[in-house]
C-alpha cells in the first residue's frame, strides 16, 4: 500500500508546523515522490540533519510504505 501526498504532507507538518511543503508524485504511482520542505527548524542544521528531521516525521514509513522520496530541505532566508 502506498502513501498519498496529503498523508506525507500531514506527517511533515505535524513535526514541522511552520514548514512550507511542496510534494510531487514523480511517477504517478503513489510510490515515488519529490518533496521540498522549507522550515525555520532547519536553521543551523546540516543537510543530513535536516533530512533526518523529515525522515523522523515520517515515523518509519520511509523505505517501507513510502518507497522513494527525493528530498530538498531549506531554511528560510529571513
Amino acid at each position: 500500500m502506498a502513501m498519498d501526498a496529503g498523508e506525507i504532507e500531514s506527517m511533515i507538518r505535524t513535526a514541522l508546523p511552520d514548514a512550507k511543503i511542496e510534494i510531487k508524485d514523480l511517477a504517478g504511482d503513489g510510490n515515488h515522490y519529490a518533496a521540498t520542505v522549507v522550515s525555520s527548524a532547519f536553521k543551523g542544521k546540516t543537510r543530513v540533519q535536516q533530512h533526518q528531521m523529515v525522515y523522523a516525521a515520517l515515523k518509519g514509513n520511509m523505505g517501507g510504505v513510502l518507497h522513494a522520496l527525493a528530498l530538498t530541505t531549506l531554511a528560510p532566508d529571513n
